[in-house]
């Protein structure tokens, strides 16, 4: 497989852009060697420089759930293109999609349509704070949320310490006010509320993690928040960018029966375009400016030709809830496909797995949270990802992230992902 003009465009590009890329796990340093440039996609593959052809699990980590340059999407932005590319103001797409998404999505009874999930996410904190006048947070270790300051914390000395920068240009003040609990444990967060007693606005989680791999919700864990959340009148937000359209027409609260205060959501409302979007309880979201004091603008918020490829997709998803169901046969087909033979070849790595998305940790133990995922075999994965791409798979190049099924997955080309998967197995373990 020639991809000589990929090493060409990586080597080139480190003159212009830092570390050669616009967005730091593109650069392979979790799986080593050089990244692949895409040319084109469509439907299951992408295609890069060289014009080889991939199958791919990303699907642009995760608004592709149809597939690359599907043709609903793809007429639907050519048509808005023709009466112009952006406005900055109001336009009846707006109207449209927000009433579809409010139609949708149990939680959210008015929503702000911006940019990016980072926006969202920041936006949602910021109107959090200013509904319940406090200033405190709390975050689930190894949940993304984008790079916003408060985001970008790790783990004190202990589950009721505050949480000390991340990364740099992220100041202490910063920090001071984001708590961290790991993932699926009630514990963790009760003795965060006691310690911090009336001074919390939010508590923000993935529902269903993805960043650090697929990690699922144990019984009874998001029905717990809930209580938790209702009892000291703080803010339940769900981060659904990746989840939300995914799992369910309504997303991850529409599939496990809790409804958080506040949503956060992006990827597939844009059918790939850059969209993202936050919304909540009608009583909250009046207090996002105009209508209340809480600040937040974007000139491109609502651009229209986003907004066009995100109508076609979800009146699609909504009009086709059959889809879901095509989506959960993929995953259960590749899930326990990959599980069969792991076993068979006498290994029992973690397999994640929860409607279209799925995580192989190379690690034996069940992995529950993020302190259980960073143990997994970061080495072993690599090499896998190196011989899987070798066969023409294309994975995401991290340990600790989630892959996205599209329904352009069809039984033969899942037939040659469980076969590269075998050929890979056998390679990794044997050298």
């Amino acid at each position: 497989m020639n991809i000589s003009e990929s090493k060409r465009l990586f080597a080139h590009a480190q003159n212009f852009i830092p570390g050669g890329v616009n967005s730091p796990v593109r650069a392979f340093r979790a799986v080593g060697g050089d990244p692949i440039f895409i040319k084109r996609a469509d439907g299951a593959f992408i295609f890069d420089e060289n014009d080889n052809g991939y199958i791919e699990l990303i699907n642009s980590w995760g608004p592709m759930i149809l597939g690359h340059n599907h043709h609903l999407i793809r007429e639907a932005v050519i048509d808005a293109m023709d009466s112009g590319t952006s406005f900055g103001a109001p336009t009846a797409k707006e109207i449209e999609i927000a009433e579809l998404i409010v139609s949708m999505v149990p939680s959210v009874e008015k929503v702000r349509m911006v940019n990016s999930g980072t926006e969202a996410t920041m936006s949602a904190i910021r109107v959090a704070r200013g509904y319940t006048g406090r200033d405190k947070f709390i975050k689930m270790e190894g949940h993304y949320h984008g790079h916003g300051d408060s985001f970008l914390i790790s783990a004190g000395s202990g589950a009721i310490t505050m949480g000390n920068p991340d990364s740099p240009g992220v100041t202490k003040g910063t920090a001071k006010d984001t708590l961290l609990a790991p993932y699926n444990s009630l514990e963790a967060i009760e003795k965060l509320v006691d310690a911090n007693k009336g001074e919390i606005a939010a508590l923000i989680l993935e529902p269903v993690p993805g960043n650090m791999g697929l990690v699922t919700p144990m019984p009874g864990y998001l029905e717990g928040l809930r209580e938790i959340c209702t009892r000291e009148g703080i803010v339940l937000i769900f981060d659904e960018v990746m989840t939300g359209f995914r799992l369910a027409p309504g997303g991850a609260q529409e599939l496990f029966g809790v409804t958080p205060d506040m949503t956060t959501l992006g990827k597939i409302i844009g059918g790939g375009m850059p969209v993202g979007a936050y919304g909540g309880k009608k009583e909250i979201m009046e207090h996002v400016s105009p209508a209340g004091p809480v600040y937040q603008a974007g000139t491109l918020s609502g651009n229209p030709i986003a907004m066009a490829a995100g109508l076609a997709m979800l009146h699609h998803l909504n009009d086709h809830r059959e889809l879901y169901g095509e989506l959960l046969t993929i995953g259960r087909k590749i899930a326990e496909g990959i599980m069969k033979i792991n076993l068979e070849l006498g290994y029992n790595y973690t397999v994640n797995h929860l409607g279209s998305m799925y995580s192989l940790f190379f690690s034996n133990d069940p992995v529950v949270d993020f302190e259980s995922a960073k143990k997994s075999d970061t080495v072993l994965f690599g090499k896998y990802f190196q011989a899987m791409l070798k066969r023409g798979i294309y994975l995401a190049p991290s340990q600790f992230e989630s892959l996205f099924l599209s329904t352009a997955l069809r039984d033969d080309l899942i037939t040659q992902i469980l076969q590269a998967h075998r050929e890979s197995m056998i390679e990794i373990h044997s050298a």
